[in-house]
């Protein structure tokens, strides 16, 4: 009989996989169970030059190993590593941090907004992360949302208000394709009430969910791609931003 449903909506099934991270880390060296994912690798690479941050182990595959490094001292202790990029990557990358004993998370990074009315630079808190990409679709069966971990939220919002920072929370978009951002696709999803396009904060949660930890996410308004023409809006030249976005994230990640 031929298959006519997408093999992406087929589930895998219960039990375990064939490759469990947990089998790779099992005599690998162990992280703080706190946990800053930043996507600005520049911003690790500068903490790291300042003697800020300490190497501690890092995540070894193809290409170059991500190092992985070491925030703070004693109980205020936080492991901080660059994600890498899109979903695939990034939820690898959590799972073999989570194998390694990280309980609780927090991602900092940029985003493209879909409503231009939400200046460059300003903060936002996903509250749900709408199922664009494949990767969330081996980790969570239903739904066309995946969500932080109430916690997350709450140590976000309050590291907001106690560094003064306003913020926005609403809907992100998790894509896959960052070249077919169609006009037509970006007025469905404003229609639907997304803030801002990225590829993935919907992969997080769901694997967060899954593997039971603690996640939650805070972006920047980036680029406009939500009206006429694409406008670049100078979003990732914003050293400073991108800096204060991390201390938010360490702030928060603390919390929990």
């Amino acid at each position: 009989m031929a298959r006519t449903r997408p093999p992406i909506l087929e589930p895998p099934g219960p039990g375990r996989a064939i490759i469990e991270p947990e089998d790779l880390h099992q005599r690998r060296r162990r992280i703080p169970a706190r946990v800053v994912l930043c996507f600005f690798y520049e911003v690790i690479e500068e903490l790291a030059a300042q003697g800020e941050v300490t190497r501690i182990t890092e995540v070894r595959g193809e290409g170059p190993p991500i190092p992985i490094y070491a925030a703070g001292q004693g109980r205020r202790r936080v492991t901080l590593c660059w994600p890498g990029l899109t979903a695939p990557y990034a939820a690898a990358v959590l799972e073999e941090l989570i194998a390694r004993g990280g309980r609780a998370f927090i991602a900092c990074g940029g985003a493209g907004v879909l409503d231009e009315t939400v200046g460059v630079g300003s903060v936002i808190l996903p509250d749900a992360a709408l199922r664009g990409e494949g990767t969330s679709y081996s980790y969570q069966r239903r739904g066309r949302y995946s969500r932080p971990h109430p916690d997350a939220l709450r140590a976000l919002r309050a590291a907001c208000r106690e560094a003064g920072e306003p913020y926005r929370t609403g809907k992100t978009w998790t894509t896959d394709g960052i070249f077919r951002e169609t006009p037509a696709l970006i007025r469905q999803r404003k229609a639907e009430g997304c803030l801002t396009v990225e590829m993935e904060t919907a992969a997080f949660f769901a694997v967060a969910r899954y593997r039971d930890v603690v996640f939650g996410q805070v972006l920047y308004a980036g680029d406009d791609v939500g009206g006429d023409e694409w406008n670049h809006r100078g979003w990732n030249r914003m050293g400073q931003r991108r800096r204060s976005l991390l201390d938010l994230a360490l702030a928060a990640c603390r919390k929990l």
